[in-house]
């Protein structure tokens, strides 16, 4: 109960995050357009990619060895000097080449990148710390303050006339607010101050020497398209792109929840017990990982051109594109809860060659497809290079541990999800035959309403499992436990 209501409140947490960031991403681009969306975006995939040259892992093998251990203090202040360290030798090369930065991104931003950089590496760190602490559920929910409140200073910034410049600004303030407001509660919680000795640093280096691909793959998922597109499409194509991969992004959030929930939890049996012992978790995450995305799916290709409508009636064209890049992050879904369950039992190396095959893959399928296909081609190369790496992860688990895949779970969902979809496709069929909405916001936010409520009542309904956790995990099931 307590794992189901932690997940809960992280999902929920970053669920309004993205709704903020949602909002925001199309006030952006209805003031500043695609070209400046596109820009943008350039620069936050460009200090993705830096960021894990400056963290190398050691978000990972903090939130790991904190998890494990007491000397919560000591591996806090080791990964932060680590990283403090890596953070000054790459705003260094940044300045060297900062022409070519320039140049790349199309707007002088190499001063701009290197902000970005501190105020990423400050978050990590202190969200690294709270994961570690068991403190998931605040690290949660701090994003939904982060994005809040750098959607309104960039709101603000843009109503006022600032320009791209709001963007920045607002982006930085979000990032730094939560560093603060985070390191605060970290130091509340700590039972002992201690500073690290050379066996922290060891320790750290140990994970993180493996963990590091980890974080370059979830970089790869997220950007390599991107950063590939910055070479032969223009910035309003990329400004397209990334509207449509927004609202597949949208969708991940509870399974990310659910892995970054059982993390912590799974790495504490595995260290007290054998690995076998996460098996039970492990299921159960597999059997939620799509309870999200599989409605996604359904819902994205039948309301794929009203929902990229709702930015501007340009952004329609990714309509296909946002499909692909749905069914890439459904397996992107159940491909975390393998790698983030061989982290736990202490598998870094495994992970590590997992990663590996997916970066590769992803790499020559988009510089492949990307300059016949475009961004198809990008969202193509995402969806196959995670589908592969999902095929390697299951090889890799199964001979470790033995588990049974939720067949039933994941069955009712697609039939809940089906359902779900013939009431959607007979609402747009009634729409488009007697109603005629004029107002494309207002009718995207009712079909949603209506989809999301008609699959959850079925669901509900045909699932025996998913309705014993909806009824665990109500505030009334909370305080009967406590009694």
């Amino acid at each position: 109960m307590r794992l189901g209501q932690t997940s809960i409140i992280h999902f929920v947490s970053r669920l309004l995050a993205s709704a903020l960031g949602f909002v925001a991403t199309i006030a952006i681009a209805r003031i500043l357009g695609s070209d400046s969306l596109g820009i943008y975006y350039l620069i936050i995939s460009m200090v993705s990619w830096l960021g894990i040259a400056v963290t190398m892992g050691v978000r990972g093998a903090v939130t790991k060895r904190i998890s494990d251990s007491e000397d919560e203090a000591a591996y806090a202040i080791a990964g932060g000097t680590v990283s403090t360290g890596l953070f000054l030798v790459m705003s260094a090369v940044v300045l060297i080449f900062q022409q070519q930065v320039n140049d790349y991104i199309g707007y002088s931003a190499a001063e701009v990148v290197i902000l970005f950089l501190f105020v990423n590496l400050a978050q990590s760190i202190v969200n690294a710390v709270l994961n570690g602490q068991h403190l998931v559920h605040i690290s949660g929910a701090l994003t939904p303050v982060r994005i809040g409140t750098r959607s309104i200073v960039q709101i603000t910034a843009l109503l006022a006339g600032v320009g791209i410049t709001g963007l920045f600004i607002g982006y930085a303030v979000g990032y730094l607010l939560v560093a603060v407001v985070g390191l605060w509660i970290i130091i509340r919680n700590l039972t002992e101050i201690s500073f690290p000795r050379r066996k922290h640093y060891r320790d750290l280096f140990s994970y993180a020497k493996y963990s590091w691909l980890g974080s370059l793959r979830s970089r790869a998922f997220n950007w390599v398209d991107i950063a590939v597109l910055g070479f032969f499409v223009s910035s309003s194509i990329i400004g397209v792109y990334t509207a449509a991969w927004n609202i597949a992004v949208f969708l991940m959030l509870f399974g990310g929840s659910l892995s970054q929930t059982l993390f912590p939890e799974m790495s504490s049996i595995s260290a007290e017990d054998d690995p076998q012992s996460v098996a039970g978790l492990f299921e159960t995450a597999l059997a939620y990982a799509g309870l999200i995305l599989i409605p996604g799916l359904v819902g994205g290709i039948l309301l794929g051109e009203h929902l990229l409508r709702v930015y501007g009636d340009e952004f329609t064209q990714g309509a296909a594109v946002l499909s692909v890049l749905i069914v890439a992050t459904l397996i992107q879904g159940y491909q975390r809860q393998f790698t983030t369950t061989l982290n736990a039992i202490d598998r870094p190396d495994i992970a590590f060659r997992i990663n590996a095959i997916f970066i590769v893959a992803n790499v020559i399928l988009n510089v492949g497809l990307i300059p016949s296909y475009g961004i198809i081609g990008a969202a193509v190369a995402t969806a196959s290079s995670v589908a592969i790496s999902l095929g390697v992860a299951y090889t890799y688990l199964s001979s470790l541990i033995d588990f049974s895949i939720p067949t039933g779970d994941i069955a009712r969902q697609w039939t809940a999800a089906g359902v779900m979809g013939a009431a959607v496709y007979l609402s747009l069929w009634l729409e488009s035959a007697y109603l005629n909405v004029s107002n494309n916001t207002a009718l995207v936010l009712t079909l949603v309403t209506v989809g999301a409520a008609v699959y959850f009542l079925v669901l509900f309904g045909i699932s025996p499992r998913f309705r014993t956790t909806v009824t665990d995990n109500l505030p009334s099931s909370r305080l009967l436990a406590d009694r």
